[in-house]
């Protein structure tokens, strides 16, 4: 493959540093220590702006521990090694390396590292045909490029829970009926919530959102896909660049999908609660929000999973409590130590999420006997704390203990109500939620 450089690309300091650990853990660097610290001291000196002050004397006696009486006309070590690296870089790049989209090179008689892009030639050629690169489309904002590496590694994620999921339905569905566990009855602290959905009513259609996402385009899409995607140059994606998509996918292109996936708290979610109907022998009817119609909604016994369905926005949303709206929940009428308003939190170094607060909605629905349920938090990761509460036996004794305190007599559960629950987050992954508050709801 004939490839180019163009070293007038910019690179992210991140960019650099990755590279620089790829090349010092190859095999041909990582026994040599003193290489290592070389490579390592000539571009940190770079990267906090020193670059005019290196020079085989600084090098010599921070690298090489020379004192300070060090003459390098005498004591040739720095030119030495540095010829040495340079050819173990152009070795690097030849073999273990010459994969990589960006070279780091030590030129002749300079201790400055260059940090140069490769772009393979007739690139475009070799992957599927894809739009080209506009002005606009390469400016895209990095909290934008952000969002989207979060998008697709969600999505990767999900590919895995659903897989699961679906061999798990398979291979009860594959069993002799011999093997098949007979239906059970729910803890008492699970039954007096889960009661209007259970035999002998029907069972709950549980609706998943189909939440508006921008996926990776590959070579199985159309052109017609393709042509409404939007480009992002993987080289301004420094943070995918370990992932398979980095590796598989000649280029990125983002196009906007209503149909392919929903939420992965939402979907974990999904599972836990199939298991939980299945187990008192309830089947689990699934249908995402774009194919349900009001009629479906208003009719029958409703589980609505995500806060972004247009189900919940315009119908059932608007009662006295909390209401959430634009990303956070805002409390109508707050009691004693509540807050008028709840929002997420996030790491101020990391900027990731460190709490979200999900909302559980139980409402009648046009049939008395039938029941809407909505469950969703402000990120997924809320909707997904929330649905382990509502299918805990421990958590669940907490939330009718609270219900009940509502009632005149401490002991009657109001049929119809409200919970604000909140749950830490570290890495991405929910913690236990608990009990914000609670309100009754009339109708």
């Amino acid at each position: 493959m004939v490839q180019h450089s163009n070293p007038a690309n910019g690179f992210s300091t991140y960019e650099k540093r990755e590279e620089l650990r790829r090349v010092v853990q190859s095999k041909l660097f990582a026994s040599s220590p003193k290489k290592i610290r070389f490579l390592e001291f000539i571009t940190e000196q770079t990267f906090q702006g020193n670059s005019e002050k290196l020079n085989e004397y600084l090098i010599g006696t921070e690298v090489y521990d020379r004192g300070t009486d060090f003459d390098q006309q005498k004591d040739p070590i720095v030119r030495v090694q540095a010829h040495e690296i340079r050819r173990l870089l152009k070795k690097y790049y030849e073999d273990e390396g010459q994969s990589s989209l960006i070279r780091m090179e030590l030129p002749s008689g300079h201790y400055v590292p260059v940090f140069t892009r490769i772009e393979p030639e007739n690139g475009l050629e070799a992957a599927a045909p894809l739009v080209a690169v506009t002005a606009e489309t390469a400016s895209v904002p990095q909290r934008s490029n952000q969002i989207l590496v979060a998008f697709v590694v969600i999505l990767a994620v999900l590919c895995v829970v659903l897989s699961l999921q679906l061999a798990r339905r398979g291979a009860t569905a594959a069993g002799p009926a011999s093997t098949q566990h007979a239906a059970t009855t729910l803890p008492a602290n699970l039954d007096w919530f889960w009661h209007p959905f259970l035999p002998p009513a029907a069972a709950p259609l549980i609706v998943i959102p189909n939440h508006p996402i921008l996926r990776a385009a590959h070579g199985g899409d159309s052109q017609q896909t393709i042509a409404s995607g939007h480009e992002i140059p993987k080289a301004s994606l420094p943070e995918f660049r370990d992932t398979i998509h980095f590796r598989e996918l000649k280029r990125f292109i983002f196009v906007p999908s209503l149909t392919d996936f929903t939420s992965v708290g939402e979907t974990i979610g999904l599972v836990d609660l199939c298991e939980m109907f299945f187990r008192v022998g309830d089947s689990c009817p699934v249908s995402q929000s774009r194919l349900v119609d009001f009629e479906q909604i208003k009719n029958n016994n409703v589980i609505l999973l995500g806060g972004n369905q247009s189900w919940s926005g315009r119908v059932f949303l608007n009662v006295e409590g909390f209401h959430f709206e634009d990303g956070v929940i805002f409390n109508r009428s707050p009691q004693p130590g509540e807050k008028p308003l709840y929002k997420p939190e996030f790491d101020p170094v990391t900027n990731e999420l460190t709490r979200d607060y999900a909302l559980v909605l139980m409402l009648p629905n046009d049939k008395k006997e039938n029941r809407v349920l909505l469950i969703y938090g402000i990120y997924t990761q809320g909707s997904q704390a929330a649905i382990e509460f509502l299918t805990s036996p421990e958590k669940m004794a907490q939330l009718r203990n609270a219900l009940a305190a509502l009632s005149p007599d401490h002991k009657t559960i109001p049929p119809y109500f409200q919970v604000l629950l909140t749950t830490t987050v570290e890495n991405a992954v929910p913690g236990d939620a608990s009990i914000v508050a609670v309100r009754a709801v009339t109708h």
